[in-house]
Parts: C-alpha cells; sequence; structure tokens
C-alpha cells in the first residue's frame, strides 16, 4: 500500500495527538481504512524547543512554507490557528493542488469563502471537521448525512470554556469571577479568555454551521454576537428556581419556513430545563438540529481537547487520503453570500432584571412602559426591601426592536436605579 505523506503545520495540543495517532496506530487505521498515512513534515514556531512526542529523524522544520511546497508532501494538515500566516499556507497548498485539513474556525469565518473557491477550481478537498465542536462528528453529519434535508435551525453549546463557567456557576453559586478563575486553572479557559467569555468563538462557529446547514455564506461579521461577562450568580439562581439554565447558544435558523433569509446569532440564554440542551454540563459540547422530515436530532460529547480534536481531524485526513488516490474530491462548492435577517426583527421571550426604588408605584410604572412598547408581561417578581429592591421579569414573545427600546425607556424612569442583565428564553412559548 503506498503512504500518503501529511505535512503537519503546528505541533501543539491538536498537532501532537494527531502525530500521536498516526505513529502508534498507522498500521491499525491502515487495516481499517485502506489508507497508509505516514507523518513526513511538522512545522513548528520553534523547532528548538522539546516537546512530549516522538517525531520521525529529520522531519521537524520551522518552516512552514517549505512544507507546503515540498513535493514530498501529499497532504497538508493547517492546525496554526488564526487567519495569518495560515491563510496563505492554506491557499498556497491548495493552488499546488494538494489536499488540506484545517481546525481553523476563525479562518473559514472570515475568508473560507475565498479559499472554498480555490477548492473547488483545483478540485481538491479542504475539510474542516474539527473547526466545530471538536471530536463530534457534527461538519459530516450536516454535509452528508443531512445534504438533502431542508434545515430549519441549528442551536448549540459549542465553546466548552463558557460551558464550565455557567455549569460552575448553576451547580456550586460560584460567582463569574471565581468559575472563570478556575476554568483558567483547568486549562480550559486563556489567561485571556476573551475569544471565549466574549463570544468571539462561538460566533465564528456558527457562521461555519449556517454556511453548511443553509447552503449560503455566512461570514462572522453577519453573526450577532453577546458574552457572558454581565451574567452573575443571582440570574443563574433565578433562571433556576423558574426551571431554566443559563448556557451560551450559537443559534442558526430560518426564522420563516417559506423565507431565504437567515438569522445567525450567540448569546447566552435561558434553556428550559426539559430541554436536551440543559443538561450538558461542564466543558461538553452539544447541538441540536431540526429538520422538515428528519425531525429533531443531538449530537454530543467533547468540543475540545487534543485528542477528540485530533480525532476529528484524522477522519478528515482519511478521506482525503482516499481522494486524492482516486483522483476525486468531496463537494466543494462556492457559495453566494446568505440574505441575513437583522437582529432587531428577532421575536423570543426575555428575561430581564433592575434594581428599583422601593416604594409603591413602581410595578405601574415598569408596566406602563412595556406596554406603550407592545412588551407584554408574562411574570414578574420583586425581590429585597429597600437599597436592595430588585424587580425581576419575563415576557412573553415580543421583537428584538421593541424589547430594546423598552430599555432605553425604563432607564429613564426615576423608580429604575439599574437596569441589568438581559436574557432570550428558550423555552414552551
Amino acid at each position: 500500500m503506498d503512504a500518503v505523506r501529511v505535512g503537519v503545520l503546528g505541533c501543539g495540543n491538536v498537532g501532537a495527538a494527531l502525530v500521536r495517532l498516526l505513529t502508534a496506530d498507522g498500521a491499525g487505521i491502515a487495516e481499517r481504512t485502506g489508507v497508509r498515512l505516514e507523518v513526513a513534515r511538522v512545522a513548528v514556531r520553534d523547532a528548538s524547543r522539546r516537546r512530549r512526542v516522538h517525531l520521525p529523524s529529520g522531519c521537524l522544520t520551522g518552516d512552514a512554507a517549505a512544507v507546503v511546497t515540498d513535493p514530498g508532501v501529499d497532504v497538508v494538515v493547517e492546525l496554526i490557528g488564526g487567519i495569518d500566516p495560515a491563510g496563505t499556507l492554506v491557499r498556497t497548498a491548495l493552488e499546488a493542488g494538494k489536499p488540506v485539513v484545517t481546525a481553523n474556525k476563525e479562518l473559514l469565518a472570515h475568508a473560507g469563502a475565498e479559499l472554498f473557491e480555490v477548492a473547488a477550481r483545483t478540485r481538491v478537498d479542504l475539510l474542516y471537521e474539527a473547526a466545530v465542536a471538536g471530536g463530534i462528528p457534527l461538519i459530516r453529519a450536516l454535509r452528508e448525512s443531512l445534504a438533502g434535508e431542508r434545515i430549519t435551525r441549528v442551536m448549540g453549546i459549542v465553546n466548552g470554556t463558557t460551558n464550565y463557567i455557567l455549569t460552575r456557576m448553576a451547580e456550586e453559586g460560584a460567582s463569574y469571577a471565581d468559575a472563570l478563575a478556575e476554568a483558567q486553572e483547568l486549562g480550559y479557559a486563556e489567561s485571556d479568555p476573551r475569544a471565549d467569555v466574549e463570544g468571539f468563538d462561538a460566533a465564528a462557529k456558527a457562521a461555519i454551521l449556517a454556511t453548511i446547514a443553509f447552503g449560503a455564506q455566512v461570514l462572522a461579521g453577519d453573526v450577532f454576537r453577546e458574552g457572558i461577562t454581565r451574567i452573575t450568580a443571582a440570574d443563574v439562581a433565578f433562571a433556576r428556581r423558574l426551571g431554566y439554565v443559563v448556557k451560551l447558544l450559537a443559534v442558526a435558523e430560518r426564522p420563516d419556513k417559506d423565507d431565504e433569509e437567515v438569522a445567525v446569532r450567540v448569546h447566552p440564554a435561558m434553556v428550559a430545563s426539559t430541554h436536551p440542551l440543559a443538561t450538558v454540563r461542564g466543558s461538553f459540547n452539544a447541538v441540536f438540529i431540526e429538520g422538515d422530515a428528519v425531525g429533531e436530532l443531538m449530537l454530543y460529547g467533547r468540543g475540545a481537547g487534543g485528542m477528540p480534536t485530533a480525532s476529528a481531524v484524522l477522519g478528515d485526513l482519511i478521506d482525503a487520503a482516499h481522494n486524492l488516490r482516486t483522483g476525486g474530491s468531496g463537494r466543494t462548492t462556492t457559495l453566494a453570500p446568505a440574505t441575513i435577517r437583522p437582529m432587531d426583527e428577532l421575536c423570543s421571550q426575555y428575561y430581564l432584571n433592575m434594581d428599583v426604588v422601593d416604594r409603591p408605584g413602581v410595578l405601574a410604572a415598569v408596566s406602563t412602559v412595556t406596554a406603550e412598547n407592545g412588551v407584554s408581561l408574562a411574570s414578574f417578581e420583586q425581590e429585597g426591601l429597600g437599597d436592595d429592591a430588585r424587580m425581576v421579569f419575563i415576557t412573553h414573545k415580543a421583537r428584538e426592536r421593541d424589547i430594546q427600546d423598552t430599555l432605553e425607556d425604563l432607564r429613564g424612569l426615576d423608580v429604575v436605579k439599574r437596569v441589568g442583565c438581559l436574557l432570550r428564553v428558550i423555552g414552551p412559548e
């Protein structure tokens, strides 16, 4: 069996795990798949640093461009991350007729359209299962198993760091700051956690999922984004009392089944405890898929980590190697830009809390403002007395535009001291 020689760009957690899989179980992979994969070159930032993985003699280099252009490399695996120089390296490989496997969600969400166009023109694979939800075979399910399905909504937890933080807040009553510090100590969160907690990571993944699900190009900039930094332990506790769990969700949907408009957003939400996503704890990921014919599906598993992500990379690598040997390629197509529905046209239930003055007439003043903006209250309660008085309410379904107008008017009331957290509600209404 002729070997397919692999050039790996990056040897961090995922790259090292992939090399271990290929070197430790190469014979087993070949027996199971009919493809013999061989690590030919590995590019790293610092070739002099000792690594906790055995690399074949002479394959390590600090020159990533040399790996891409090496005639002895058949397939390129890009695990550097970021847009530059990863984008240039991927494009160079594709233009040279070499399939590329990547886990780079940021690159695909910002420059995917251009790279897919190159892949389609050169008739080689650009595969990216590991870019979303780590080891969960989500991309393949959407792209292949559900290729003929009219998807109406893809909604899920696609960032393990934020899910870990929110789980600790819900189950232990931890503050946001304490839960974040613990996530950093365990290695779930970076020292600079903004990409996770402010929703940038999830937004890039949402753009990729929407593109596949709806067959139209969605970019990261098309995604409405809110993070979890304003969520308090009190918000999480109140949600729990009402039968909800707070999760950071990525949502891509067709709001109207007969309309081709697509709505894509990332934000924290109160999820009914009866919904399958409410049970997803810790650093795990899960994605809930709804389609006209298939109904409802959920895929669940580890959304990050060296070995789970390397497993997804390996699956793509085997596909690319098969296609390379048979002279084919996957279904790489160019897509027209999606028509994005503005966020202010979203309809949802909402949760809101406010610090208020403890005196008669507060509820009447608040109710007047909500009614004037076309927002109906489903439930409310007041907590605390005196300086600690707080009003919490959940609305019936309302338009985002009307809710934002309501917030602005509430801030102008003399009985409202502070408008707190606003959460969309995923529930029965």
